[in-house]
């Protein structure tokens, strides 16, 4: 009798293991480093994982994918901008523009996604809005129709402003909806590209792209002092596209390089059990069927 005890209980700590390990390939969640992130399913919209995801912050450059997606909705690509003075002395990241010089609209999206260009950014803004803060009165329309509630903008740039917020949750909205866009969608993955007015390319900046995780297919960096480093990136493995959001995260290439992992991992886990594959369910549920029923044979 004390044998067969004994026996039974080695299988119920054997049992026990695989239980604990299924459900921990299901629902361990990874740690980052940002102040707050968030992980998104494209197709659904179903989170993934979230930390602080609705606090408004500070989000620097990953404005530019609002900047960017209004442009292509209201302009056509090959509208000739001519450049003003107000768009060549702002301050910060630049493709260096020159006053009174003409570019496409399609060349200054390029320039805004790969470069980051401010100076793209406002040519943008008053080609298509009329001004600046015509253009960034689209912005905000645009952020109430899509839900927004946690974002204001207040330029197209993303420099540094008391009432330009937005959350993690928002921004990856906003990406889910920009990715649907043909034209976004082909920009946002571009390693590098070429003016027609220049004699030198545009190299993207974001480095899950162009290095670090051969699954991305876009996004958008940003980085100010008072805001951090901001990234928002897409990646897609198996058919399945997700988005990440970071902000204020001294290892976003780190972060979501290991949020992706994760994501797919999870997904991968769900789909066995929950997308028809009976055996992984049944086998799961017959192993907490026969715990219980062995706890009860041993008067545990």
């Amino acid at each position: 009798m004390r044998s067969r005890t004994i026996r039974l209980i080695c299988l119920l700590i054997f049992m026990l293991h695989f239980i604990l390990i299924n459900n921990e390939m299901i629902y361990a969640k990874p740690l980052v480093s940002a102040e707050q992130a968030i992980l998104i399913d494209q197709d659904s919209g179903t989170v993934l994982y979230e930390k602080n995801a609705d606090n408004p912050q500070l989000i620097a450059s990953i404005t530019k994918v609002m900047t960017a997606i209004i442009a292509i909705e209201y302009g056509e690509l090959t509208d000739q901008v001519k450049i003003s003075r107000e768009a060549v002395t702002v301050e910060g990241s630049s493709i260096y523009l020159e006053e009174n010089e003409k570019m496409s609209l399609e060349d200054l999206l390029y320039g805004l996604m790969l470069r980051s260009g401010n100076d793209a950014a406002i040519a943008i803004a008053e080609h298509i809005g009329g001004s600046v803060d015509g253009f960034v009165y689209l912005m905000n329309e645009k952020a109430n129709w899509l839900g927004l509630e946690q974002t204001h903008f207040e330029n197209p740039h993303g420099l540094d402003s008391e009432h330009h917020y937005s959350t993690s949750k928002d921004i990856a909205l906003l990406m889910r909806y920009a990715m649907e866009n043909e034209v976004f969608a082909e920009i946002n993955q571009t390693k590098s590209y070429r003016s027609s007015s220049r004699t030198y390319s545009w190299h993207n900046k974001n480095k899950l792209l162009t290095n670090y995780y051969p699954y991305t297919i876009g996004g958008k960096t940003g980085y100010t002092k008072a805001a951090g480093r901001t990234l928002v990136s897409v990646a897609q493995k198996n058919n399945r596209q997700l988005i990440a959001v970071t902000i204020n995260d001294p290892n976003d290439w780190f972060d979501h390089m290991q949020l992706y992992e994760w994501g797919f991992d999870q997904i991968e886990q769900l789909d066995l059990l929950t997308l028809g594959n009976v055996d992984q369910l049944t086998r799961l549920t017959f192993l907490e069927v026969a715990y219980h029923y062995l706890l009860k044979m041993v008067g545990l």
